[in-house]
């Protein structure tokens, strides 16, 4: 069960001002690391270069701790704005 302070900050998260890409995709595979565990499923096609990127970004969180990952959306929300 995530932790309120996660939620708050997946909360906060959707007021955050533009992101870069790079922002996004860390965003991205923090909360499915701490929401889901380490990344499953067939990586997508290079053809279909948006779920590529996200699979990649969530795979290079593997083995991180899902209390960990939600630590660090925590505070990466915070430095992106949403403190």
């Amino acid at each position: 069960m995530p932790s309120q302070e996660f939620l708050d900050a997946v909360a906060r998260s959707k007021e955050l001002p533009a992101q870069g890409n790079q922002s996004l995709l860390q965003l991205y595979a923090l909360y499915k690391q701490a929401t889901e565990g380490d990344v499953s499923g067939a990586k997508p096609s290079r053809l279909n270069l948006r779920a590529r990127a996200k699979y990649e970004a969530w795979e290079g969180q593997r083995g991180l701790h899902q209390e960990a990952a939600a630590s660090a959306y925590v505070a990466l929300v915070a430095k992106l704005g949403g403190a």
